[in-house]
C-alpha cells in the first residue's frame, strides 16, 4: 500500500471503529457521513467518543476552510465536548502548513496530536510479562476498571471514562478487551475489534504510577493475539498518542499520517 492509501485507510478506520463504539454507547447517537465530514458523537462525558474528522483527500484551502467551520458548528450544537480529528496526509501540502491558523478562523484551537498506524503483523504470538496476569474483560466491575484506567492515564475525571464505557455489553462480548494485572490490581489495558477487516486497536491505557515498565506493549500483543486468533484477520491498525507512538513499531505497525486533534475554543 502507497503511504496516502494507507492515511485514507486510517481515516476510514476510524469512522469505522467509531461507529461501533459510539452506538454502542448510545444507539440515537449522532453518526453521520455528511459531504467531507464523518461525525461519531456520543454527546457523552468520554470525550473521546465524541468525534468528527474530515474526509476528503487533498481538498484545498477554500473547502478546508469550510469543513473546519461546519465541524466546528457541528461541535458547538453538542452538549459535551469532544474532538475534531484531523489527517495531516490527506490534505494537500499547500493547505498543511497553515491548516491550525486555518482551524482557529472556524473557532477551534489545537490540543494534542499522534499518529495514525497499521501493518500486516497477525498473528501475534501469545505474550508474556514477569509482572503481569492477563484476563479479558467479561464483567461490569472489569470494564469499569479498564475505564478507569483510561481516565487516570489521560487525565480525565473517573466519572467521564465511565460515562464512555460502563454497562457496555460490546466491551465485554465484542471487543477482545484485556487488563494487565500486577498483583491481582489492574495497571494497563487494551483492546481490539474488528472494523471493515482489520483489527483496530483501542483505548490502551496504562496507570501513570506503572508507565514506562513494558505493560502498555505487553497487553497490546495480548489484544492483538486473541483478537487475531478469534477473527484469523491478518492486518491491525490503531491511532498512537505521541506518548504512546514509541511502543507500536516494536510490534509491526507502521507510522501513516500524523493526526492532529482540535477542541473548540475556550
Amino acid at each position: 500500500m502507497t503511504d496516502r492509501t494507507e492515511s485514507i485507510e486510517s481515516m476510514e478506520q476510524l469512522a469505522a471503529a467509531w461507529r461501533t463504539m459510539v452506538l454502542d454507547r448510545d444507539a440515537n447517537a449522532d453518526v453521520r457521513d455528511l459531504p467531507g465530514i464523518a461525525v461519531r458523537w456520543a454527546d457523552c462525558r468520554f470525550a473521546f467518543w465524541n468525534c468528527v474528522t474530515l474526509t476528503d483527500v487533498d481538498a484545498d484551502a477554500v473547502l478546508v476552510e469550510d469543513r473546519l467551520t461546519r465541524a466546528a458548528d457541528i461541535m458547538r450544537s453538542k452538549t459535551h465536548p469532544g474532538f475534531l480529528w484531523l489527517f495531516e496526509d490527506l490534505l494537500g501540502e499547500d493547505v498543511r502548513a497553515g491548516v491550525r491558523a486555518t482551524a482557529e478562523r472556524a473557532g477551534l484551537e489545537y490540543a494534542f496530536s499522534g499518529t495514525g498506524m497499521a501493518g500486516d503483523l497477525l498473528p501475534v504470538a501469545d505474550p508474556s510479562h514477569p509482572d503481569l496476569e492477563f484476563v479479558r474483560v467479561t464483567t461490569d466491575e472489569q470494564v469499569r476498571a479498564y475505564a478507569d484506567l483510561n481516565s487516570r492515564a489521560y487525565g480525565f475525571p473517573l466519572e467521564d471514562g465511565r460515562d464512555g464505557i460502563l454497562g457496555s455489553a460490546l466491551w465485554k462480548q465484542g471487543v477482545h478487551a484485556y487488563l494487565g494485572l500486577r498483583d491481582g490490581v489492574p495497571v494497563t489495558c487494551a483492546g481490539a475489534v474488528e472494523a471493515e477487516g482489520r483489527l483496530f486497536v483501542a483505548l490502551v491505557a496504562t496507570d501513570p504510577e506503572w508507565q514506562r515498565r513494558g505493560y502498555g506493549e505487553a497487553v497490546t500483543r495480548k489484544a492483538l493475539h486473541e483478537g487475531g486468533r478469534a477473527t484469523g484477520l491478518t492486518r491491525a491498525t490503531l491511532h498512537a498518542t505521541e506518548a504512546g507512538a514509541p511502543v507500536y513499531p516494536r510490534i509491526g505497525f507502521r507510522p501513516n499520517s500524523p493526526v492532529h486533534f482540535f477542541g473548540l475554543k475556550g
